[in-house]
């Protein structure tokens, strides 16, 4: 029994100093080296969090007031998860709305340049702005696609 005892004091006199002498994961850090990135859709998470607090207030009348609008259990202290929870749905269904008609404008820019030169010159004399008109395929996509998006 004491020999138990001798090679478990022996461990833990080898094995605490190391523990306490290795840096700290920084798991909280998703650019951090030893992490993966970020997950989809953490941007928004922490945008969404962030326009929270900011609704929230400071002062106890608007903390009152964000309470109510938001909080669902008994004492309404779950109010800025369920505001975190709704406005990042928003911010995520916006950013895909706004990738779909990026999207959609490119295959209609690219409908309306055609294949034959004619139609591509004429594509570049609508679009295009710099001095080749090289970027007359850009405009048009970023014309389409502020269109839909204020629709």
């Amino acid at each position: 029994m004491p020999r138990i005892l001798i090679v478990i004091a022996a461990f833990l006199s080898l094995a605490v100093p190391a523990a306490l002498a290795a840096p700290p994961a920084d798991k909280g850090k998703p650019d951090s080296p030893g992490n993966s990135a970020a997950a989809p859709g953490q941007a928004a998470d922490k945008n969404a969090a962030k326009i929270c607090k900011a609704e929230r207030g400071t002062t106890a009348e608007t903390i009152l007031a964000f309470k109510n609008k938001y909080g669902t259990n008994k004492n309404k202290a779950n109010a800025l998860g369920k505001c975190v929870s709704a406005t990042a749905k928003t911010l995520k269904t916006q950013t895909t709305e706004q990738q779909q008609a990026a999207q959609n404008a490119a295959k209609t820019c690219s409908a309306e340049r055609g294949t034959t030169a004619d139609t591509i010159l004429a594509f570049k004399n609508k679009y295009g702005t710099n001095k080749n008109k090289a970027n007359a395929f850009g405009k048009c996509v970023s014309q389409l696609a502020k269109a839909k998006s204020e629709s």
